[in-house]
């Protein structure tokens, strides 16, 4: 038995041929309605649709005046960004060129208006993503969720795990405590398992950012336009070599499960650990890397990872059911019963099966 490999990015499509003013047909009102609490609909006014050629509908933050803050994967190695305002307008920004090793980019726009937000961490609290709705095109908070994981300490490009909704379109929006304070610029996400740059690496941003950086502002978007182009393409030659160069542990992550689907499971596995490596708290790399080591049948190393895994999702069937399978095929009668326990509390119609399975 395997399931599918499945780690949804948000919008990282190149979609280049679709139009330049495909947020054309937006209505005046630019916000949804907001039910959230007052500070985080107050929030809502300092995040903007946003297009590119590279990227028809994106998300982009304010902090400081006249200038936002979006994903790197949005722009790739574009200069110009188009910004919908609250009344419908458009205004036409410019990409600073930045050195910054992470996914995000600075967009200037004269004439931009908005306070920016205060900046904070994220704590026990909700957390709310805000961000331009794939469907509408209008920008909207979602439903609220919690801090998964902090940034690991000592990996400068570690994400902030949540589980705030978050969708496609998302992408360069806010992450919001329930004070409205930006602890975090979404990024990526699936299945209710969502990451965000924290805000604390926008200081790291902005002294990597400005004049003088054009060379490697454009080294840094071409390896990112290369590597969503082979994912779009699946060319699985380039993939890992064209992806690794991004040094962007969600592309990566896409990479691999490419790989994975096209049984390169060592390719497939190699780059999982490679996002780890950049991210050691990443859930959707751990459960790619998963994936690819039970189709694969590496039930040892499967198990090893399962381990840790099923103690952060200790509800997930899927992750228990591969544990028991795992578990009986490595020899690791500890996986076994843990899995079985956690069956029993979460899923206790199961737990006759999975027996029944380990009695085969």
């Amino acid at each position: 038995m395997s399931i599918k490999l499945a780690v949804p990015v948000f919008r990282l499509s190149g979609l280049a041929a679709l139009s330049w003013l495909a947020l054309a047909s937006l209505t005046a009102r630019a916000q949804e309605p907001c039910a959230a609490p007052a500070p985080v609909c107050a929030a809502q006014g300092s995040v903007f649709a946003i297009s590119t050629p590279f990227d028809p509908l994106a998300s982009a933050t304010l902090i400081a005046p006249e200038l936002l803050v979006t994903n790197r994967h949005v722009v790739a190695d574009e200069t110009r960004v188009e910004v919908t305002t609250p009344d419908g307008g458009r205004l036409v920004g410019a990409v600073v060129a930045s050195a910054f090793a992470g996914d995000l980019v600075l967009v200037r726009v004269p004439g931009l208006e908005g306070g920016p937000l205060a900046r904070g961490e994220a704590g026990e609290g909700l957390l709310y993503a805000i961000g331009a709705d794939d469907a509408s095109g209008r920008v909207r908070v979602y439903a609220p969720g919690h801090l998964l994981a902090a940034p690991a300490e000592g990996k400068p490009l570690a994400r902030l795990h949540h589980t705030a909704r978050s969708e496609p379109g998302n992408s360069g929006g806010a992450l919001v405590d329930e004070n409205g304070r930006l602890v975090g610029i979404v990024a990526a996400g699936g299945e209710g398992r969502n990451d965000a740059i924290p805000a604390s690496r926008l200081a790291d941003l902005e002294a990597a950012s400005g004049p003088g950086r054009e060379a490697e502002s454009a080294v840094l978007g071409r390896a990112y336009r290369d590597c969503i182009e082979s994912l779009d393409a699946v060319a699985l030659n380039a993939l890992a070599d064209v992806c690794r160069a991004t040094g962007n542990r969600q592309l990566i992550d896409l990479a691999g499960q490419a790989l994975g689907s096209a049984e390169r499971y060592d390719a497939s596995a190699g780059m999982f650990r490679a996002a780890l490596e950049i991210d050691p708290d990443s859930v959707n790399s751990m459960i790619g890397l998963v994936v690819t080591l039970h189709r694969a049948e590496r039930w040892d190393e499967e198990a090893t990872v399962l381990r840790g895994l099923i103690e952060r999702l200790p509800a997930d069937f899927q992750l228990l059911r591969m544990s028991v399978q795992a578990g009986k095929f490595a020899g690791d009668a500890a996986l076994v019963d843990r899995a079985l326990a956690l069956i029993g509390q979460h899923h206790a119609d199961a737990l006759d099966a999975a027996h029944e399975f380990l009695a085969q």
